[in-house]
């Protein structure tokens, strides 16, 4: 069972780790590697020219079981957007770069023993799923971070707002699902140990998408709303 929030910049890294173990991949995606003995939470972030508010917010926000909304003043005093899209494009890194290719390859090792249409129509389903996801991540790469560093920089396109981004923002981890029901409905090999180990990375990779677009949803749109308000 997870701690819930709030954890403060006085508070251990390693305590937040231990207590939330998610949290380690939210560490890694603000550029901090393990490996930090007994520091606390800020000196930590400061060590790393990580933004000590943005960090909070964001794991404080995850660690709460149900999002809760942040007002815009909070928006505005806790978080830095250049630290915010720093996270997010890690985060881009991660899944596009190695977590789904490393479940691809556990997947095909996995149905190996199928009959080769079996094998093509799984691999097929995989690989569109993946291309889907990397679209996604490419638009936010190649549109919407460019648009908000333009905002920072007191630059805003009368062709453009967030909203737009915020329309269009399909839920990619809701597709993910249908790969992990064919696998447990209809998936005809004989061994399932490695079908096992496969499953859980696509439950695991299912959670952390899902996290992945709240942050997004809860407190990267709402905060870009409150800069285009000034």
């Amino acid at each position: 069972m997870y701690k819930v929030g709030d954890y403060h910049e006085t508070d251990r890294m390693s305590d937040l780790i231990s207590e939330n173990y998610p949290m380690a991949l939210v560490t890694s995606r603000f550029g901090i590697a393990l490996g930090f003995a007994d520091k606390s939470i800020g000196e930590v972030c400061r060590q790393n020219e990580v933004d000590v508010n943005t960090f909070l917010t964001v794991v404080n926000f995850l660690a709460n079981e149900k999002p809760i909304p942040v007002s815009d003043e909070k928006l505005r005093s806790s978080i830095s957007l250049e630290g915010l899209i720093q996270y997010l494009h890690n985060a881009h890194d991660y899944f596009l770069n190695f977590r789904l290719p490393h479940i691809r390859r556990k997947l095909l090792e996995a149905v190996s023993d199928c009959q080769e249409d079996v094998v093509f129509v799984i691999r097929k389903f995989f690989d569109e799923y993946a291309e889907e996801v990397r679209k996604h991540m490419t638009y936010e790469e190649k549109t919407v971070f460019p648009y908000v560093r333009s905002l920072l920089k007191g630059e805003k396109d009368p062709k453009y707002n967030i909203s737009i981004f915020s329309k269009r923002h399909d839920q990619i981890e809701m597709k993910i699902t249908e790969l992990k029901n064919i696998l447990i409905k209809y998936y005809p090999g004989k061994s399932s140990n490695m079908l096992n180990s496969v499953l859980f990375d696509i439950f695991t990779t299912e959670e952390d998408l899902a996290t992945h677009n709240k942050v997004e949803d809860y407190l990267f749109v709402p905060a870009i709303l409150a800069l285009e308000k000034q």
